[in-house]
């Protein structure tokens, strides 16, 4: 399943966004220097039982990485889905965000 860059936006800019938000690549240096505003960083390797646990079990994720020439955030997706955890891939990444002239933190 899949959602894209203006959906994810709206849904924060709701204020009651129905999932968690995960940036699915690179370090924690790079994702402090910039990354989509509500994510939380959890590299596609290092999803495991135990770094979900602290969110219930029915939670959806919304994964994103770099953009179309990443695959992050779909290792992530099938990770997460192997786990029994609902999941949707963010189109375009961040790519897709910048493109959308959104602002990143």
């Amino acid at each position: 399943m899949e959602t894209d860059c203006a959906d994810v936006h709206d849904a924060f800019h709701s204020g009651d966004p129905d999932f968690v938000l995960l940036h699915a690549v690179g370090s924690a240096e790079s994702f402090a220097k910039r990354h989509v505003p509500g994510a939380h960083h959890l590299p596609h390797r290092s999803i495991s039982g135990d770094a979900l646990a602290m969110w219930p079990k029915d939670t959806l994720f919304v994964v994103y990485c770099a953009g179309p020439h990443c695959n992050g955030a779909d290792q992530a997706a099938l990770k997460l889905a192997r786990l029994g955890r609902k999941v949707k891939v963010m189109i375009g990444g961040m790519t897709g965000w910048a493109g959308e002239g959104f602002a990143f933190a």
